[in-house]
C-alpha cells in the first residue's frame, strides 16, 4: 500500500523475504519503524524493525553499513541465544522498496509486555528488597552473559526492561532490550550515514548515567557502567523514586559524580542490611576501578549480603546465575537472508488499521543543554537533524526551553516490541510540542582502553573456551585424510564471528597495509574456461559486495591481514574445535541434515548458475538458498556453531595456518601441524558445495598457498593471554 501517516513505509500487506507477512505498524520513531508481522511457516507473530534512518544511496557507505548491521545482528543473535533475559533476535536483512529505498531490518521476537518505567509512573510504592531482587535477577543474568563476551549495554534503565506479567508477581518475566543495535549505532559508518541527514546518535539516558558517561575524564565505559545503572534501578525500586536527583542534565551529572553523596538506599532514606548497603555503595562508586567488574560479580555479592542478614532468604548463587542465562525459552531457526527487492508489479494488500497508543502519565523530563551549561562536566549534547516521522508518547503541554524534540529510536511505546531507549534522533521544530523529552548524551568511546583492561576478545570475535575434543573422523565415509580421530586439548582463544569481509580487507589494502585482492583467479592446473567463468566471481570486481567474504587472496595475503590486526590464522585444530565443539556433532549446528536455512551451498540457484556458465554442478539440497555464488556474511544464523562463529561451512573455504599432513592417533596439545609442506589446509566447503561430506567439521582439503580462488577466503584467530582465559 502507499506510504501514509499510519504506515510510513507503505509495507502493510507486503511479504518480506518470502516468509514474513507484514500485518500492521506497531510503533514509529525518528530512527525506525516497527511492524507486527507473521512468519508464514511458524504461524507466529514477530516484530520487524526497519531502520529507516539508515537509508542511504548505493555505494561503499551502504556496503559498510550493511556489513556492520549484519555483524552486530549476529552479535545480538549470539547473546539472545544464551540468555532468556535478552530479546530474541531471529533474522537480519535488507529490503529495497519498489521506489528504490534501501532499508536494513531486524526480526525480533514479538513481546506483548510493558516497559518497567511505564509501570513505575503509575505506581511509586516502595518495593521490598526481596521483590526488587527477584525481578532484576534475570536482568543481572542477561547482562552477565554479555559481559562474559566483552559486551556492555550502556543504557540499562526501566525503559529498556520489558516486563511480561505483573511486575511484583513471582511469575513475572523481564526482557532486556537494545542489545546488538547498540554497537551498530556506535559504528563510524552509521554515524557517517546519519551525518548525511544531519542526524547524530545519543547513547545513554542521564537519569541512569554513570560518571564516565558524563565525562571522559572519569574513564572508559564498560560492564562496570552497566553495574552502576543496574544498581540505580534497584535503588529506585526500593526508594519509590529515581536514585539520581536533578531536573537538568547538569544536575544529574553532578549527582552521578558527587563523591560526598552516593545514590545508595541510605542516602534516599531506605533501610537495608548493612552488607547490602555496602554492596550497593561499591556498585555506584565514582571510580570505575572500585566497582564490580561485571553484573555477575555484583549480583553474587548482593546475594551474599542478603544471605548474611537473612539466612533463610532465597538466593541465586553465581552458578545458578550462569545457568539462568544458558537457554532461551524459545528456539527458532532462521532461514537464509538475501537483499530483497519488491517487484514494481507486486499487488499491494488491503490497508490495515493503526491506532495510536493510549495516553500515558507524564514522566519526569528536561530540555537538552549545550556544552556551555555543562562546562567541565562533560561533552556537548547539542545536535540537530532533518525532520522524521514520529509517533511519541503524548504528554500534557509544557513550556519548552528550546525547539528540539527528542524522538525515541523505535517509539514502540507501551508495547515496546523491539526496544526503545538508549539511542536518540534529533530534529528541529518551529513550535513547542506535546512530545515527551528524554535526556540523553553521547558516551565517550575508549574501546582500546577497555580492551586492554577488561576485554577477553575484540568486538568482532568470540571467545572459544579451553577444552578437549576428538579431532578427525572414524566414519566409514570419511576420507583417509580425516583418519584416525585423536584427542586434542586446546587453550582458549578468540575467533572471528564471521569470515573477513571485502570491506574489512579493502580498508587494509586501501591504507597500503595489505596487498589488494586479485581480480582474477589462479591455481595449479587452471583452464582458460575456468578463468573466464570464475574470474568475475572475485568479489573485488563487484562494488556492492562489501559485506561478502573476501576471496581471491593467497595464504600469505590472508596471514598478513590477520597480522595487521594483531591476530593470526587459526590452526587446523582450533578451526575444527570452534566449528564442532567437544560433543562430536556431525555438523556445526548439530546432527540435523543440512538445508538451505543452514548455509550457502549449492542449491537450485547454484545449479542454474552453472547451466548458464557451462559448468555442471550438483545440488546439495532441492531448494534455493538465495545466493548463486557468495553470500553476505552472517546471513545464515541457523547454521552457526555451538560457540557462535557463523558461516563456518559453506560460502567460501577458509585458509588455516597448517601445512597439510597426515594424522596420528596420539593425543596432542595445541597442535600446529607439520613444520613444512607444499599445500596449506583449507576448511569448511564453499558456495558450490554439492556433498554433505564437505560440511563435516572434520573434512579436510588443501591448496597451493599461492592460489587465488573465488572459493577461498579466511577468518582470523587470536591467542588469549593465560590470565584472560
Amino acid at each position: 500500500m502507499p506510504k501514509s501517516e499510519a504506515d510510513p513505509l507503505g509495507l502493510q500487506g507486503e511479504t518480506l523475504a518470502q516468509k514474513y507477512d507484514i500485518e500492521e505498524v506497531a510503533g514509529v520513531g525518528g530512527f525506525s519503524v516497527v511492524y507486527r508481522a507473521r512468519h508464514r511457516i511458524w504461524k507466529k507473530p514477530v516484530a520487524v524493525k526497519f531502520f529507516n534512518a539508515l537509508a542511504v544511496p548505493a555505494g561503499e557507505l551502504r556496503s559498510g553499513l550493511q556489513d556492520a548491521f549484519v555483524r552486530e545482528g549476529a552479535l545480538l543473535a549470539e547473546l539472545s541465544s544464551v540468555s532468556t533475559g535478552i530479546v530474541q533476535a531471529w533474522d537480519v536483512g535488507t529490503y529495497t522498496s519498489p521506489s528504490g529505498e534501501w532499508l536494513p531490518y531486524m526480526v525480533l521476537e514479538w513481546l506483548a509486555g510493558e516497559a518497567l518505567d511505564l509501570y513505575l509512573e503509575r505506581d511509586r510504592t516502595r518495593w521490598s528488597l526481596e521483590e526488587a531482587m527477584r525481578l532484576l535477577a534475570p536482568v543481572a543474568s542477561a547482562l552477565d552473559a554479555a559481559h562474559q563476551r566483552g559486551v556492555a549495554h550502556r543504557d540499562v534503565k526501566p525503559g529498556n526492561l520489558l516486563v511480561l506479567g505483573k511486575p511484583r508477581s513471582a511469575s513475572a518475566k523481564v526482557k532486556l532490550l537494545d542489545f546488538g543495535v547498540a554497537k551498530v549505532m556506535e559504528d563510524k559508518r552509521v554515524r557517517a550515514a546519519l551525518a548525511t541527514t544531519g542526524g547524530t546518535i545519543r547513547t545513554f539516558t542521564p537519569d541512569y548515567g554513570a560518571p564516565e558517561q558524563f565525562s571522559k575524564g572519569q574513564g572508559a565505559t564498560g560492564p562496570w557502567t552497566d553495574v552502576y545503572a543496574l544498581a540505580l534501578v534497584l535503588v529506585e525500586l526500593l526508594a519509590g523514586r529515581r536514585a539520581l536527583e536533578g531536573e537538568e542534565i547538569v544536575d544529574l551529572a553532578h549527582a552521578s559524580m558527587d563523591e560526598a553523596r552516593r545514590p545508595t538506599p541510605a542516602a534516599l532514606g531506605v533501610k537495608v542490611p548493612a552488607a547490602v548497603e555496602a554492596v550497593l555503595a561499591r556498585a555506584v562508586a565514582v571510580n570505575t576501578e572500585a566497582r564490580y567488574g561485571s553484573a555477575g560479580e555484583f549480583w553474587a555479592a548482593l546475594e551474599a549480603g542478603l544471605a548474611e542478614s537473612n539466612p533463610h532468604a532465597p538466593t541465586l548463587r553465581p552458578a545458578q546465575l550462569s545457568a539462568l542465562s544458558s537457554q532461551p525459552d524459545t528456539t527458532v531457526q532462521s532461514a537464509p537472508l538475501t537483499e530483497h527487492s519488491a517487484p514494481p508489479t507486486t499487488p499491494f494488500g488491503s490497508p490495515g488499521s493503526f491506532a495510536p497508543p493510549a495516553q500515558q502519565p507524564q514522566a519526569r523530563h528536561s530540555a537538552p543543554v549545550d556544552a556551555t551549561q555543562l562546562s567541565a562536566t562533560g561533552p556537548s549534547m547539542h545536535s540537530h537533524s532533518t525532520p522524521a516521522a514520529t509517533i511519541s508518547r503524548p504528554v500534557p503541554p509544557a513550556p519548552s526551553r528550546r525547539t528540539g524534540i527528542l524522538l525515541a529510536m523505535t517509539g514502540a511505546l507501551g508495547l515496546l516490541v523491539a526496544g526503545g531507549g538508549g539511542f536518540w534522533f534529533w530534529r528541529k521544530t518551529a513550535e513547542p510540542t506535546r512530545t515527551l523529552e528524554s535526556k540523553s548524551v553521547a558516551a565517550p568511546e575508549k574501546v582500546a582502553a577497555w580492551a586492554a583492561r577488561r576485554f577477553s576478545c575484540p568486538d568482532n570475535m568470540v571467545k572459544i573456551p579451553a577444552g578437549q575434543f576428538y579431532m578427525g573422523s572414524d566414519l566409514d565415509e570419511a576420507l583417509p585424510t580425516e583418519k584416525p580421530s585423536f584427542s586434542v586439548k586446546l587453550d582458549s582463544f578468540c575467533m572471528d564471528l564471521t569470515e573477513v569481509t571485502m570491506s574489512a580487507y579493502l580498508s587494509c589494502s586501501n591504507d597500503g597495509k595489505c596487498k589488494r585482492p586479485s581480480a582474477d583467479v589462479r591455481w595449479p592446473g587452471i583452464t582458460e574456461h575456468q578463468r573466464e567463468v570464475y574470474g568475475p566471481l572475485c568479489n573485488v570486481n563487484s562494488s556492492n559486495r562489501g559485506d561478502h567474504p573476501v576471496n581471491c587472496v593467497s595464504w600469505d595475503m590472508a596471514d598478513h591481514f590477520c597480522t595487521t590486526r594483531g591476530a593470526r590464522l587459526p590452526t587446523e585444530a582450533e578451526w575444527e574445535y570452534a566449528t564442532r565443539g567437544p560433543d562430536g556433532r556431525i555438523y556445526p549446528w548439530g546432527d540435523e541434515e543440512p538445508t538451505a536455512a543452514h548455509l550457502n551451498a549449492c542449491g537450485t540457484e547454484c545449479v542454474k548458475w552453472g547451466e548458464e556458465h557451462g559448468e555442471s554442478l550438483t545440488a546439495l539440497y532441492d531448494a534455493s538458498d538465495g545466493f548463486p555464488t557468495t553470500a553476505p556474511v552472517g546471513h545464515f544464523p541457523a547454521g552457526r556453531s555451538r560457540f557462535g562463529p557463523m558461516d563456518v561451512v559453506g560460502n567460501v573455504w577458509e585458509w588455516v595456518a597448517d601445512w597439510q599432513g597426515p594424522y596420528t592417533a596420539s593425543e596432542k596439545v595445541n597442535p600446529k601441524g607439520p613444520a613444512s609442506g607444499t599445500r596449506k589446509v583449507i576448511r569448511g566447503g564453499g558456495w558450490n558445495g554439492s556433498y554433505k561430506s564437505w560440511l563435516r567439521p572434520s573434512f579436510r582439503y588443501a591448496q597451493d598457498p599461492e592460489a587465488l580462488s573465488h572459493g577461498i577466503g579466511f577468518r582470523c584467530a587470536m591467542t588469549l593471554p593465560r590470565k584472560a582465559e
